[in-house]
C-alpha cells in the first residue's frame, strides 16, 4: 500500500489539510452546480476523477490539492491546489470556495499560504493560474497575489488568461 504523507498547513485564518473521502459530496455539488461555470461542464463521474486525480499528484509530484478549513470553527470552505496535470504546460495554483464563503478573503490566504509553500519549501520553479477570462472573482484573487497576466504563456484552454506567480507576493 503506498503512503503518502499531506502536510498541514496554516495560515492567519485558515488551515489546509489533506482531503476527506466524506467531503466528495460538497466537492461534487461544487463542480456539477452553478459555481463551476468557469471550469467546464463535470457530471458526477468527472468530480470523482477530478477529486482523486488532485490527491494522486501528492504521490506523483510532492503536491497536489489541500482542503481549507476556517480555523474558529472548522467550517470547510473551499480547497487549493497546486496541480501539474499530464495537459498543463505548467504547474498551476488552483483555488475553489463554496458557495456562501466568498468575499472574506479565504481564497487570497489559502492560495498564498499554498504558493509559498509551493516556492519556499518544494522548490517549484514556477508557478501559474489558469483561468477563464469571464472568471473575474478569480481574477482579482490572483492580482491580489501579485500575479501578472503572461501573454506569452501556453495555455490549457484558448479562453484562459495565464497569470505568473512570483516566488515573493504579497504578504498575508
Amino acid at each position: 500500500m503506498l503512503t503518502v504523507t499531506i502536510p498541514t498547513l496554516s495560515s492567519k485564518r485558515l488551515t489546509l489539510r489533506a482531503p476527506r473521502v466524506e467531503e466528495f459530496d460538497a466537492f461534487a455539488d461544487l463542480f456539477t452546480g452553478p459555481r463551476a461555470v468557469h471550469m467546464g461542464e463535470f457530471d458526477r463521474k468527472d468530480a470523482w476523477r477530478e477529486f482523486s486525480g488532485d490527491l494522486g499528484h501528492w504521490a506523483l509530484f510532492g503536491f497536489g490539492q489541500w482542503h481549507v478549513e476556517r480555523q474558529s470553527d472548522e467550517a470547510l470552505v473551499g480547497s487549493v491546489s497546486l496541480l501539474k496535470h499530464d495537459f498543463f504546460p505548467e504547474t498551476e495554483l488552483g483555488w475553489h470556495l463554496y458557495d456562501g464563503f466568498d468575499g472574506h478573503g479565504y481564497a487570497t490566504e489559502a492560495a498564498a499560504t499554498a504558493r509559498d509553500w509551493a516556492f519556499e519549501d518544494k522548490g517549484v520553479d514556477t508557478l501559474v493560474s489558469y483561468i477563464d477570462a469571464g472568471n473575474a472573482a478569480s481574477i482579482a484573487v490572483a492580482k491580489r497575489l501579485g500575479a501578472v497576466v503572461d501573454p506569452q504563456a501556453e495555455k490549457v484552454d484558448p479562453e484562459d488568461v495565464v497569470y505568473r506567480h512570483a516566488a515573493r507576493g504579497p504578504s498575508q
